[in-house]
C-alpha cells in the first residue's frame, strides 16, 4: 500500500498533486523485468557521479528502471535524481525516515519483478555484467530468491585495512547462508518481489540491521546465493569516520538484537556524507 505521505515522480498516475513526470519515465517504453531501488538522503555530492552509471540504453537492454525514494532531503538530491531516474518517491513527513522506510517506498512503485536495492554510494564493479549476471539468474534460478551480493571499496580509495575487512566480511556472509541463517549486506541486496513482499518487506521501525532481519525471514521460505561472479564498490567514508572497530562493534550489536529482540539496538543511524 502507498504512503500518503510520500509524493511520487513517475510515469504513473496517482493523483494530480502527487504526479511529476521525469523525461526518462516518458521513454520507458518496455515493461521492466529489474526494478533498482536507490534510497538517499542528503547525497547531492556523489548522486550525479552514481546515477550516471545506469545510463539509459543499459537500463533499456536488460529491461530494468531505475527509482530513487529521498528520505526528505534538503539539498538537491530530488533534483538531481529527476535527470536521471525514472520514478523519484520523496518522503513528506518532518521525522526522519529509516532506510528501511525508504526502501519499502521504493518497492511499493517498482514495476519490475526483481528488487535491486543498491545504496547511494554504491556502484556494481560493472553495470553490464551485473545486470546480466541478475537478469540470467532471474530467469533461470527459479529455486532461489535472492542474491547476497559481495561488496568491496572503491577503487582508488582501498588500502590495506578495507582489502582485509572485505576479505573476511563477504566470507562471514557466505557462511551464513551456507549455514542457512540467511545474510546480505544493505549496499546491495536482490529480492524475487514476490518474495519480498510475502515476508514483509523490510521492517520500517528497524533503524540498523534491517538487512540481516530481511534476509534472515527471508531464508525461512527459500534458498539465497551468494554471488562470487559480480561485486559492487562502496565508499569507505564511515569507516574513515567512525574506524572498523566501532562500527563493527555496533554491527555486532544490531545483528544480536535483531536475531533475538527483533529490534535495534541503535536508535538512530548517522548519515555520513
Amino acid at each position: 500500500m502507498r504512503s500518503e505521505s510520500n509524493k511520487v515522480f513517475s510515469q504513473e498516475l496517482l493523483s494530480p498533486n502527487q504526479l511529476v513526470q521525469t523525461d526518462k519515465a516518458k521513454k520507458l517504453n518496455y515493461h521492466p523485468k529489474i526494478s533498482i531501488i536507490i534510497p538517499v538522503y542528503q547525497e547531492e555530492k556523489i548522486l550525479p557521479f552514481v546515477l550516471k552509471n545506469y545510463n539509459q540504453s543499459l537500463l533499456r537492454k536488460y529491461l530494468a528502471e531505475l527509482i530513487v525514494s529521498d528520505g526528505g532531503s534538503s539539498d538537491n538530491s530530488v533534483e538531481i535524481a529527476r535527470n536521471f531516474a525514472h520514478k523519484v518517491v520523496v518522503h513528506q513527513e518532518s521525522r526522519r525516515q529509516t532506510i528501511a522506510e525508504g526502501r519499502n517506498r521504493g518497492a511499493e512503485i517498482a514495476r519490475g519483478d526483481l528488487l535491486v536495492f543498491i545504496n547511494a554510494d554504491t556502484v556494481p564493479s560493472d553495470i553490464e555484467k551485473f545486470l546480466s549476471y541478475i537478469l540470467n539468474w532471474h530467469l533461470n534460478a527459479k529455486d532461489e530468491i535472492a542474491l547476497a551480493v559481495k561488496v568491496r571499496g572503491s577503487p582508488g580509495e582501498e588500502i590495506w585495512k578495507d582489502r582485509l575487512f572485505y576479505f573476511f566480511h563477504n566470507n562471514y556472509v557466505r557462511l551464513l547462508n551456507f549455514v542457512g541463517i540467511g545474510m546480505g549486506r544493505g549496499e546491495c541486496q536482490v529480492v524475487r518481489k514476490e518474495a519480498f513482499w510475502r515476508v514483509g518487506g523490510y521492517k520500517p521501525e528497524i533503524t540498523a540491521g534491517e538487512d540481516f532481519d530481511l534476509y534472515k525471514r527471508l531464508r525461512k521460505i527459500g534458498k539465497i546465493r551468494f554471488v562470487d561472479e559480480v561485486c559492487v564498490y562502496e565508499s569507505p567514508r564511515r569507516f574513515r569516520k567512525y574506524g572498523y572497530f566501532r562500527i563493527l562493534v555496533r554491527w555486532l550489536l544490531n545483528g544480536l538484537s535483531v536475531m533475538f529482540l527483533k529490534k535495534s539496538y541503535s536508535s538512530d543511524w548517522e548519515p555520513v556524507r
